[in-house]
């Protein structure tokens, strides 16, 4: 376990931070939440960075996180939302590495997120459906990423649980 690596995927509010945490945890892995590393990087929060920079510019930034950081041994990475509909990201975290999904359906999603305001691309008055167009988008790019799909709808360590019993 140690050699290795796992992505958690998933959609925003799925619980791949939460998750990670406890899994690291569990496992002996160290954690990474890849939106956070980018924050450490760029001394901003990704808000910060869309508001200055724009998508793309970010995406620029996750695509070098995600190269770095699939040079890693033993450690339990949170993707962030958008990370893994990108295939140059998929490409190299599969390197050595699992990817699990979080699956989690768009109701709970939208529940967990009903006060959030942290999150740039949901940040607009038609919240709701913004929400559930992306969830459509990105979740069959997810589903081809995963190596292992769990199901998110439950405790954050029963979900733990769950992947340990998965790999």
């Amino acid at each position: 376990m140690k050699q290795k690596k796992i992505i958690l995927c998933g959609f925003m509010g799925c619980g791949k931070s939460t998750v990670g945490t406890l899994l690291a945890k569990k496992t002996g892995m160290s954690f990474v939440d890849l939106d956070n590393y980018i924050e450490k990087q760029e001394k901003k929060t990704v808000s910060q960075i869309f508001a200055d920079s724009g998508e793309e510019y970010f995406r620029k930034l996750e695509r070098q996180a995600a190269k770095t950081l699939s040079e890693k041994k033993g450690v339990v990475i949170a993707a962030g939302g958008g990370t893994l509909t990108f295939p140059e990201n998929v490409e190299a975290l599969k390197k050595g590495g699992l990817i699990v999904l979080l699956d989690l359906p768009v109701e709970t999603v939208a529940e967990r997120l009903k006060n959030d305001t942290t999150r740039p691309l949901l940040n607009r008055p038609d919240k709701e459906r913004a929400m559930k167009e992306l969830y459509d988008k990105r979740l069959p790019l997810y589903r081809a990423a995963a190596d292992i799909i769990v199901n998110a709808d439950n405790s954050p360590m029963q979900v733990c649980k769950e992947i340990m019993a998965a790999i």
